[in-house]
């Protein structure tokens, strides 16, 4: 279909518009009518009017081809030959000036109507993009940034609550020896709800913390024998005492080289061999200077636990004695001495219950951090 028809200004001649020979009659006629003397006011008819500059590559649009044509007087795109364009000219391009025009009788103008010279408004919808592409486009960052972090929540979610396994829990708690903080592994204070003789609750406060060491001169030598099939890589003690102050017990844990099927065959020889009730295989305590258990040696041992973990690179022990610094002559293992009605010095002070109760619960915190579960002292 075509559009509306466009309506022309007759009375603005143009360079496009046909020659008007009544002009040029009215011109001629007014030209002879002026004096000799005033013949000489008249400005001169430009020789050569100002031509454009040279190609410069751009694209011909409509408003290069009207410079054009009012700049040459001739029609679109017609460039006079052998008529350098005035350096004048050039700047007009850009709008810093306007194209001189010849005042003559009549209004009329050798360049055409006098018209401001802009430069041409590029299309800003060529560069800018769609609003429906800018949306698409937000939508798809938007989703992508969603599934992304659906994705995340979910392997979050999935790693947490999924228990870690047996390799991994043995591999992590071979580790803790030098990850793991000394207040987590041995607590400042260990409560026993019920861990006491009758079911009596029981607390114990740490007084000393031995650096990590190996296992050299730490063992009797019947003991360390029976431990060398697992080596030993580092071991780490501490000492508490009861609340009453007048017990003590060192608990130590030996990390071994060893992996999960010699820690299970160590296991299986101190059961079938009742290894952890022989009063030659007694671990030693850790006496600290300046602390109520600064006078307990291997003369006051009274009660004592070995345990061969299965499934941690791990050999858990306890040893307890006097706090007073009494020898004592019938030491007794803590399993046999935390039977009801027996009549051990140990079992009567509440020894066993004291060797029994501290290791339970460093092993637990052992157990219960290599596999992420965090500590338990309970």
């Amino acid at each position: 279909m075509r559009g509306p028809a466009e309506h022309t200004q007759k009375d603005e001649p143009t360079a496009q518009m046909p020659h008007d020979s009544e002009s040029d009659d009215v011109r001629t006629a007014a030209s002879k009518s002026l004096p000799a003397q005033d013949a000489r006011l008249r400005l001169p008819a430009p020789s050569a009017p100002p031509q454009p500059p040279p190609p410069t590559g751009a694209p011909l649009t409509s408003e290069t081809l009207r410079r054009r044509s009012y700049a040459g007087g001739a029609g679109p795109g017609a460039l006079p030959a052998g008529n350098p364009m005035p350096p004048e000219a050039g700047r007009a391009e850009f709008g810093s000036a306007r194209l001189p025009e010849a005042d003559v009788e009549g209004g009329a103008s050798g360049y055409g109507p006098p018209t401001a010279r802009l430069l041409p408004v590029r299309d800003a919808s060529a560069h800018r993009p769609a609003p429906r592409t800018v949306a698409a486009a937000v939508c798809l960052v938007l989703g992508v940034g969603l599934l992304g972090g659906a994705g995340a929540g979910m392997t979050l979610t999935d790693d947490s609550s999924e228990p870690a396994s047996p390799e991994q829990v043995f591999e992590r708690a071979g580790t803790m020896w030098h990850e793991t903080p000394v207040d987590e592994l041995f607590p400042r204070v260990l409560e026993g709800l019920g861990a006491g003789p009758g079911s009596a609750d029981r607390k114990w406060v740490r007084v000393a913390v031995a650096p990590d060491s190996d296992c050299r001169n730490a063992f009797d030598p019947l003991l360390a024998k029976a431990l060398s099939p697992v080596g030993c890589e580092r071991l780490l003690r501490a000492t508490y005492a009861d609340e009453t102050t007048s017990s003590v017990t060192t608990v130590g844990l030996v990390f071994t080289r060893s992996g999960q099927s010699g820690m299970r065959s160590l296991r299986k020889r101190f059961a079938v061999e009742n290894l952890t009730e022989r009063t030659d295989l007694m671990p030693r305590p850790y006496p600290a200077r300046g602390t109520v258990a600064a006078d307990f040696g291997d003369a006051q041992r009274a009660s004592w636990t070995v345990r061969v973990l299965a499934d941690a690179p791990v050999v858990v022990y306890a040893v307890t004695g006097f706090a007073d610094g009494r020898v004592v002559s019938d030491p007794q293992a803590a399993a046999e001495a935390t039977e009801k009605g027996e009549t051990s010095a140990a079992a009567q002070a509440g020894l066993g219950h004291d060797a029994q109760g501290i290791a339970d619960r460093i092993e637990r915190r052992l157990r219960n951090t290599a596999a992420g579960r965090g500590g338990g002292d309970r």
